[in-house]
């Protein structure tokens, strides 16, 4: 039992299990009814997104020291209660289920992806290698 953490919208492996998206925003131009089909997502949680003010920074992020504070402003959002509850949730489930979280951006290392997989990991969450 594991938790991949995925790009969404890619190929599904085998066993992979429920895909839960971690975005602000749903694919545009997909129908609801499509997302799954189309391997964007099963469920929707954009409460693990980065807020809109986090994403700003992200898009405008162009040295080292800006990715930081992108990261830091991200994390600072997951210490919250309710978003710490969450990734504890996931990461308990994570022992006894496969899943997936993702993101649509293509570079894992500049996209709270990367910091949400630290972040499941410290609270105790099988993660894929």
């Amino acid at each position: 039992m594991v938790v991949r953490v995925v790009r969404l919208g890619s190929e599904r492996v085998e066993g992979e299990g429920t895909r839960i998206g971690t975005v602000r925003r749903p694919p545009r131009g997909v129908p609801k009814a499509e997302f799954a089909a189309k391997n964007w997502y099963d469920v929707w949680f954009p409460n693990l997104a980065p807020s809109l003010e986090a994403m700003k920074l992200a898009h405008e992020a162009r040295t080292p020291a800006d990715w930081a504070a992108f990261f830091k402003k991200y994390r600072a959002e997951m210490a919250t209660p309710e978003n710490s509850h969450a990734i504890e949730l996931l990461a308990a489930l994570s022992r006894q289920s496969n899943f997936s979280v993702g993101c649509y951006c293509e570079n894992e290392a500049h996209c709270h992806r990367s910091a949400l997989r630290e972040l499941l990991a410290e609270k105790g969450a099988k993660l894929e290698e």
